[in-house]
């Protein structure tokens, strides 16, 4: 098992790589999209925007993320002794149709292929997504955790509020759409439109060399927002791997998502993927309750033992990187740093503890 470390588009840079080192990692997960467009969204704090309303801001350019530019991320990474492992998540502006089944869907399929072989070319191993409308929503910013720590959670509501046209996964994609919001569907049509993605992406990212990692819903209810989800019980992941059969379709295997579903367990779900061998990578955080009254607290605090995860995936032979994700900020000048090195000392702790 390796420590990762995630980073936010704008962290991407010699303070934040200097800071993931000295905490023990040895693997980066990052983000290429801007989640912080929104007023609301502070990147001087550097807390995960929580997706409101009116969600993160704009989406990106539409342009692709070139393999020069992969390249020198990737170059003054491994220069402060680190590897990069895994980019998390498709920039909407060219998949907003694929999501949506929209009238671009054939066009941006083509850059969404297009986007994985530069990946690969990059010598990037991960890429992870999320197939969801609404993306992270519905939650809320609290003193949740240990000692008051601010962090986020639900407290039995449920944004019920339709996504506006011209919006997709958090993101406006399109200032200039007309007054309304996109049509509601069911499950099934959901389903039909992930089946489309991974049918025509999964060869292409055999071909490249790039595992692609599904993310579970975040909060995982059925609608949020008015729009279906697809992975809202641990047992809906089998489905994403049954859907395309393949070493390059597993899964981005979130701990607290998966411990705040309803139905199931935490630590089965965690030894029936791994002894698929279909767990990408990890985040490893933990959180008290299910939805939709949960809380996301410190990695020590919450329901999930997480040094039986370990041991789970230990037995199984898991290989992957885990990382932090986010985790509750603390009281001081520094609190996302703070929190951040507080859950990676213990998640160090606990690897080199379970290893032994």
């Amino acid at each position: 098992m390796k420590l990762g470390f995630g980073l936010y588009r704008h962290m991407l840079n010699e303070e934040h790589y200097k800071f993931a080192k000295q905490c023990g990692a040895t693997h980066l997960v990052i983000h290429m999209v801007d989640y912080f467009g929104n007023d609301s969204n502070d990147k001087s704090n550097a807390n995960q925007p929580i997706g409101e309303k009116d969600g993160w801001g704009g989406a990106g350019s539409g342009q692709l993320w070139s393999l020069e530019e992969l390249l020198k991320i990737k170059k003054e990474i491994n220069s402060h002794g680190l590897e990069l492992e895994a980019i998390e998540n498709f920039d909407p502006a060219i998949w907003h149709d694929i999501l949506l089944d929209g009238p671009k869907k054939e066009e941006q399929m083509e850059l969404v292929k297009e986007q994985i072989r530069i990946v690969g070319k990059a010598g990037i191993p991960f890429f992870g997504y999320n197939f969801s409308l609404a993306g992270v929503s519905s939650r809320d910013i609290g003193p949740y955790a240990r000692g008051g720590a601010e962090s986020v959670g639900m407290n039995g509501i449920v944004d019920e509020t339709p996504i506006p046209n011209g919006m997709v996964w958090n993101m406006v994609y399109d200032k200039n759409a007309p007054e309304g919001s996109i049509p509601r569907i069911d499950h099934d049509e959901l389903w039909k439109r992930l089946q489309y993605f991974l049918e025509n992406l999964v060869p292409v990212a055999e071909e490249a060399g790039v595992i692609l990692a599904a993310h579970p819903d975040d909060p995982p209810m059925p609608y949020v927002r008015n729009t279906p989800r697809l992975v809202y019980q641990p047992d809906m992941y089998q489905k994403v791997l049954d859907i395309k059969p393949s070493e390059n379709n597993k899964l981005e295997f979130c701990l607290g998502s998966v411990a705040e579903m309803t139905e199931g367990d935490v630590y089965e779900a965690t030894d029936r993927y791994s002894k698929q061998n279909k767990l990408g990578y990890i985040h490893f955080r933990n959180i008290v309750g299910k939805v939709p009254n949960y809380k996301e607290v410190f990695v020590d605090e919450g329901d999930i033992d997480m040094v039986k995860i370990l041991q789970i995936l230990k037995k199984n032979n898991f290989e992957g990187a885990l990382i932090p994700d986010h985790t509750p900020q603390m009281s001081c000048s520094a609190p996302w740093h703070a929190g951040m090195a507080y859950a990676m000392g213990y998640m160090k702790a606990a690897i080199s503890h379970v290893n032994n």
